[in-house]
């Protein structure tokens, strides 16, 4: 039997007979599954466990039993999770059982007695400890890594097998994971890395899953509720009613006076819910406005569901949340509709809200108050937050460019929060009818146990020039290729091609969609692009105008370079209007009044001169205007000043889209395409061609590296260190120190920029906005809005980035390598408008931007800031981001990273602690200052 697999039958195994049994019962106060004991027994032994079960089954008591014995042997024990939320949750959970004393909590934004026995972490911040070497490694003797499938995460899986891979060999771990069909094999893979490795699989819930089909029908004007699973097959009467609903969706009209299938209204999935004794529910659905309208839709319809002892804890659980926060802000974040819904027992639990209103949805509901939540699948992965019932209102989600059906996985993830154990005997997973998904598809979905475990692991740019500092170049390649991506290399290629020729099949599609029969698309959509870039420097320049115009005053005297009262101008008056900008009210010396505003100037205008004004002040008398016309014309200008008049608007020329601009913007008019009745719909064929492209070009490479190893694939990335100055050989240069410590999805971009000196000489309001650019990703369909830079500085700055990524995406295209995301301005005036003090309400309200966003993207943003703050190469640079740091951090942002004991109901309260101060980048250390920084995801 391999080592991978079951414990052999002389390992020290405890069951529910052995002796070991009673004391652990003693330890935990109930009686331990099969499946925990086994696990404990293997941890006796000696063996890293890896447990796969079922949400809700009790993994955490395996993960207790390491605690427990790294405690007993004097040793430390580490907790890691994938989120914060988790982290924090898991931190409350250990401290009531083991104090506060001997806890800590470290998630890359905040200290909590690091230098603790126990510290729960995300998985980032042990990955950094690991390679910062800290001393806090010393006496680790176990480190469980929670939701260990998340090692199959695009951009975070990689951590989870950098720390399996890099962590001392004296290390045990325990992998805790949801059910996956390929346990084994991951097992099997953490043999031939660490040693000995025991698979515990368990299929059984605690609690049964009972899997149901709800039908509308027209006809009857009621709803169906089938189990989707009957005697193992699927349910034949809910099979007989899809299809007859088939065959009268193709007879036609003539037949529409018999059974006819709905999806079944939310109100009516609720009220037979209700009925059926099901509530309360987390009912998904993957739409954030989709979850919003969801909840209010039932409000509005008069939905009720609580008691009024239920309404006043309620209120009492909301108010201790979200007490602290602004009136203003609350009004813009629609609370007093969020409290409705909550006291209806209504909620909506999703990435769009500010974590107080989401912890606010989890209080309430972990207490049984609020019965069903309209969540999207990121509350599958969370905080502990079961319901009886689960609804999923449709099987399939819109990606942005088309329509995925759930994955096994996926499903089982969701529905596994049905059913609360201790409390239910019974959960249920309620799939509806849709007339786009057949039954057999949603029994089949109910009935899979197929769920399989990919690696994502590649090496990155941070990654590389870690390893180049910890290890001779030999034993890196050898690091690498003992990862679960090498191991699994192979076993894909199919899957690949056939990914492969759909998206051929798609590409040939979508191109013949954007082909015009007017003219070439693609040169207009180059055209785009040149007139688009020359309108963000013509308002660049219009903003430079405004604010000349703002710094006149009364007596000024400038010049005015076109128009009928070309010459010298007294100002008299200026004013500021919103929509309007700065205006100016000026005097010729032939006493003509000329009003002045941005449009009546080529370049950025400057007080040439200053006249005495009369006293008393009386801007609109006609003996006030003579006498100050009067003086304008005996003021004396200098010659440099008079040469003024003939040097001005040369370097704008016209002033609008000029030069280049101009003229692309005078054949974009004239371009033939412009005829093209459907030219919105070609142009957005064209972009999601620009996509298929390059994800084909990604698949194409995968594929011709099947028999290529990570390592050599590492070679590349280090050739595009050593080619940009990041290595000398196998040395880093300076530059490439601060690469290794840089930890963020575009580590090498934003280590170019800071090499470059891109966020030199900037206040600090601008270096926030500009880092913002590395951060934020505009995902919608709908084009972005034309991005606004606080200064031509700044402007010029984000063109240099911008370059900068172009050169880089060159470079990797050239190298194989995966192309770095470019950066997007989008966040920029955001970014710079909250740095610089505006409020919440007037920073989120005008933009659109939902409050979650805004939190998340911020967060994000001041962990990025506090990485520049301590990489700077420039003092003031690095002192500059240090204030950015602390302007970032206020208000609505402060208040969704809080760690508070006292509040009553759920102990969790944000993602962040009350003593914030360790930093992603490295190991946590004592604060000097309070400050907090996000979760990077």
């Amino acid at each position: 039997m391999s080592a991978a697999h079951d414990l052999k039958a002389d390992d020290a195994r405890p069951t529910s007979g052995s002796a070991a049994a009673p004391a652990l019962y003693g330890r935990y106060g109930f009686a331990l599954d099969d499946f925990q004991l086994r696990a404990i027994g293997a941890l006796a032994a000696g063996r890293h466990v890896l447990v796969a079960a079922p949400t809700g089954s009790g993994k955490t008591v395996v993960a207790e039993e390491a605690i427990h014995r790294a405690l007993a042997e004097g040793r430390r024990a580490f907790y890691t999770a994938p989120i914060k939320a988790l982290s924090n949750q898991k931190y409350h959970d250990l401290v009531r059982v083991h104090g506060a004393e001997r806890v800590g909590l470290l998630t890359g934004d905040n200290s909590i007695n690091g230098d603790a026995p126990v510290v729960v972490m995300t998985t980032e911040v042990l990955r950094n400890m690991i390679y910062a070497r800290s001393a806090g490694l010393a006496t680790l003797g176990y480190v469980v890594l929670d939701e260990v499938h998340f090692l199959q995460d695009t951009y975070r899986g990689p951590v989870w097998e950098e720390v399996i891979i890099h962590l001392s060999s004296t290390v045990r771990l325990v992998c805790l994971s949801a059910t996956v069909s390929n346990a084994d094999e991951m097992a099997e893979w953490m043999t031939t890395v660490r040693g000995p490795t025991t698979a515990v699989i368990e299929h059984h819930r605690p609690v049964r899953l009972e899997h149901l089909y709800m039908v509308g029908d027209k006809t009857s004007d009621r709803t169906h509720l089938f189990p989707t699973v009957v005697d193992g097959r699927p349910n034949p009467e809910a099979s007989r009613l899809d299809a007859e609903a088939a065959r009268v969706a193709r007879a036609g009209a003539r037949h529409r006076a018999r059974r006819q299938l709905v999806t079944p209204r939310r109100i009516e999935v609720v009220d037979r819910l209700e009925t059926e004794r099901m509530l309360p529910a987390i009912y998904f659905l993957f739409s954030r406005n989709g979850c919003d309208d969801a909840a209010q839709s039932l409000v509005d319809a008069g939905v009720r569901l609580t008691t009024g002892p239920e309404r006043d804890r309620i209120r009492e659980l909301v108010a201790a949340r979200l007490d602290g926060m602004d009136d203003r802000d609350l009004a813009v974040l629609g609370y007093g509709r969020f409290l409705a819904g909550l006291e209806a027992g209504i909620a909506a639990h999703h990435a769009g809200m500010v974590p107080p209103f989401k912890e606010a949805v989890e209080a309430c509901f972990t207490e049984g108050l609020v019965k069903v939540v309209f969540a999207t699948e990121t509350l599958a992965v969370g905080i502990n937050m079961p319901a009886r019932s689960v609804v999923i209102e449709k099987l399939t989600k819109f990606t942005g460019d088309h329509h995925e059906f759930l994955t096994p996985s996926s499903y089982h993830q969701l529905t596994g929060r049905a059913g609360r154990r201790g409390i239910d005997d019974l959960g249920y997973a309620v799939c509806l009818w849709s007339p786009f998904v057949t039954f057999e598809q949603v029994a089949a979905l109910a009935m899979s146990r197929s769920f399989q475990l990919t690696s994502a692991f590649r090496p990155t740019y941070n990654m590389a020039a870690n390893l180049v500092r910890s290890y001779t170049a030999d034993r890196a390649r050898h690091l690498l290729n003992l990862s679960l991506a090498q191991y699994q290399t192979d076993r894909d290629v199919v899957k690949l091609e056939a990914r492969i020729e759909r998206r051929q099949a798609q590409l040939a599609e979508v191109r013949a969609n954007a082909e015009s029969p007017y003219g070439d698309i693609w040169s207009y959509r180059e055209l785009t692009t040149r007139v688009e870039r020359r309108r963000v420097t013509a308002r660049a320049d219009n903003a430079g105008i405004q604010a000349g115009l703002a710094k006149l005053r009364p007596g000024d005297v400038i010049m005015l370079e076109r128009g009928r009262h070309a010459g010298r101008v007294a100002v008299l008056t200026t004013s500021s209007r919103r929509g309007v900008g700065v205006t100016v009210r000026a005097i010729t010396p032939t006493r003509v009044l000329v009003p002045l505003a941005a449009a009546d100037f080529d370049q950025v205008p400057k007080a040439l001169a200053r006249i005495e004004l009369p006293q008393p002040f009386a801007p609109n008398r006609k003996d006030y205007q003579r006498d100050v016309a009067h003086r304008l014309e005996r003021a004396r200008l200098g010659p440099e000043d008079e040469r003024e008049r003939g040097s001005g608007g040369r370097g704008r020329g016209n002033g609008g889209v000029g030069g280049g601009g101009r003229g692309a913007a005078d054949e974009l008019i004239s371009h033939p395409v412009t005829d093209d009745p459907d030219l919105s719909e070609r142009l957005r064929a064209a972009t999601a061609a620009d996509r298929i492209e390059r994800e084909l070009t990604e698949l194409l490479g995968r594929v011709r590296g099947r028999s290529d190893s990570l390592a050599r694939r590492f070679d590349r990335v280090v050739g595009v260190l050593e080619d940009r100055g990041y290595l000398d050989g196998w040395s880093l240069t300076l530059a490439g120190g601060r690469l290794a410590r840089l930890f963020h999805e575009c580590d090498l971009l934003v280590a170019d920029a800071l090499h470059g000196g891109l966020f030199d000489d900037l206040e600090p309001a601008s270096v926030a906005a500009l880092a913002s650019v590395f951060v934020y990703e505009h995902r919608s369909s709908d084009a972005p809005p034309a991005p606004w830079f606080p200064s031509s500085l700044v402007r010029k700055r984000w063109f240099a980035i911008e370059s900068m990524a172009k050169n880089l995406n060159l470079a990797e295209d050239a190298a194989g390598l995966p192309l770095t995301r470019m950066p997007d301005p989008t966040f920029v005036a955001i970014a710079y408008a909250w740095a610089s003090g505006e409020g919440f309400a007037d920073v989120v309200e005008p933009e659109e931007l939902s409050g979650g966003d805004f939190v998340r993207t911020t967060k994000q943003l001041i962990d990025l800031v506090r990485q520049l703050a301590e990489l700077a190469p420039n003092p003031g640079t690095s002192h500059c981001a240090a204030q950015a740091v602390d302007l970032l951090f206020r208000g609505v942002v402060a208040a969704s990273t809080v760690v508070n004991e006292e509040l009553p109901g759920a102990e969790l309260v944000g993602e962040g602690a009350v003593r914030p101060g360790a930093s992603s980048t490295g190991p946590a250390r004592a604060p000097s200052r309070v400050a907090a920084a996000p979760d990077s995801r």
